[in-house]
């Protein structure tokens, strides 16, 4: 019998939340897929910012990984990575500051360029894009954040690997990827993730103790 309480389960699956690029062919189940739509589904949002708007703040947009949509939408977001790597090399030869800081991201385009592909889109069984309604304030990019997290933790918990898309943010002002998605351009903010079985499990994520990073101000 399984004696965890509550608390020691959400500690375990905190612990166990990991990025996962390697995943194997087996499809989730829709029904695996629903509950963590339904886990992002609720997880906190802007009310303010939204407002009451009669269509809903929040959509899921499920893609599997040989489908027509995924053919469709593989080059739109390569396309999106290469000029991205244009516009930042332009920006970064004129800027020595923006050199040092965005290094690290620069890598990772151009690990993507000589791939020619992007991590996570058509590499996984199924790609799940989150949209929200822009609104002001202009906090839908936290309202995505929250919803992802919810459903990285969903999906850990049903045994599934889960790796963030968030090229898919850059997205939300490409006129062709939206009309995939039958949205209007402009008006919602988006990110990504991939899911299906991971290929290997992974040893719980390692931080250093609370105590070590806490200030307690008087």
């Amino acid at each position: 019998m399984n004696n965890e309480t509550s608390n020691d389960v959400l500690d375990r699956i905190l612990l166990e939340r990991r990025t996962h690029r390697r995943f194997k062919q087996d499809i989730p189940s829709d029904e695996m897929i629903v509950d963590i739509i339904h886990a992002g589904l609720h997880a906190p949002f802007a009310a303010a910012a939204v407002g009451n708007d009669k269509d809903y703040f929040r959509r899921f947009f499920v893609i599997r990984k040989d489908s027509e949509t995924m053919a469709a939408v593989i080059p739109l977001i390569f396309g999106e990575v290469m000029r991205t790597i244009t516009d930042l090399e332009d920006a970064m030869a004129k800027n020595q500051e923006l050199q040092v800081q965005a290094a690290g991201f620069m890598n990772r385009l151009a690990m993507m360029k000589r791939m020619g592909s992007v991590p996570g889109v058509g590499t996984a069984p199924l790609t799940i894009i989150a949209a929200e309604k822009k609104g002001i304030p202009p906090v839908e990019q936290q309202s995505l954040a929250h919803c992802m997290e919810n459903m990285w933790l969903k999906a850990t918990d049903l045994g599934l690997g889960f790796q963030l898309v968030s090229i898919t943010a850059q997205m939300a002002d490409n006129e062709e990827f939206c009309k995939v998605l039958g949205l209007e351009i402009g008006k919602w903010a988006l990110m990504g993730c991939a899911i299906g079985y991971p290929v290997e499990e992974l040893p719980p994520s390692i931080r250093p103790p609370a105590e070590e990073v806490i200030t307690w101000l008087k």
